[in-house]
């Protein structure tokens, strides 16, 4: 393929790429507009529309779960705010409609207790998401390259002092970022997650229907999937620490 193709193609995608953004931008707009002006189910409709070209940001998935919301489609709203929070964990504001949504649920399940520590370190790496501990972790590495520079070239005992402390503290930012973002890029890619779609479903205990029944569930309560290796059924574990068989179809993965 010559240059001069190579050069029409490109500027062909590239085009292609810059109107489904527009488009998409377009069709947000007007599902922001729909959403101020109370018309929820216009908004929702718009909102999915415009996920069909860019509906990867966590602006999107909270934007779309408001509108379900609005709708009283609560499950809906559950779903997309848990996306939401699995790509910007540290926004409040996700948290916080997320927990008012489940509020509107009929499972009320209470969480295992845990170490303080591991409730602790949890809440640190959930502070910020994954490319903002990314972003974290070059600030400060260039910093440390300051610090070990300033205490190299310092001509005072001082400053000698505050670069090479000051760089070790920046190391360590180093790797306490890179060990966050790579924490959360491992829980993003796992998408072990689910919502319970279904209006009730009850958990067996043996993948098949002639299985014990072991309870029941209702829609929108949070699951965590722990084999996926079957098709038609997941084994699930709840919050409390409550494990069974439930069809894949009465789910969503977040």
């Amino acid at each position: 393929m010559s240059l001069r193709k190579i050069y029409i193609l490109t500027i062909l995608l590239c085009s292609v790429w810059s109107v489904s953004r527009a488009n998409a931008q377009s069709l947000a707009e007007q599902a922001g507009m729909a959403y101020q002006k109370g018309d929820y189910a216009k908004a929702v409709e718009l909102y999915e529309q415009s996920g069909e070209q860019d509906g990867t940001s966590a602006a999107y998935f909270y934007n779309l779960g408001n509108a379900y919301y609005k709708c009283g489609r609560y499950p809906d709203a559950i779903l997309n705010y848990e996306r939401a929070a699995l790509l910007d964990p540290g926004s409040s504001d996700v948290r916080f409609n997320l927990e008012l949504a489940h509020s509107k649920t009929i499972d009320k399940i209470t969480p295992e207790s845990e170490m303080f520590f591991v409730t602790w370190y949890k809440n640190i790496i959930d502070m910020m998401s994954m490319d903002g501990w990314a972003r974290t972790g070059i600030v400060a590495f260039v910093l440390a390259c300051v610090l070990i520079l300033v205490f190299f070239l310092g001509n005072k005992v001082v400053w000698k002092k505050l670069g090479f402390f000051g760089a070790l503290v920046m190391l360590a930012v180093v790797v306490m970022a890179n060990v966050f973002a790579w924490t959360q890029h491992q829980e993003l890619n796992a998408r072990s997650g689910a919502v319970v779609m279904s209006s009730s479903v009850v958990v067996k205990s043996t993948p098949n229907e002639s299985g014990t029944d072991l309870f029941v569930l209702h829609e929108g309560t949070r699951v965590e999937i722990i084999d996926d290796s079957m098709k038609e059924w997941k084994e699930i574990r709840l919050a409390d620490g409550k494990v069974g068989w439930m069809p894949t179809e009465a789910m969503e993965v977040i």
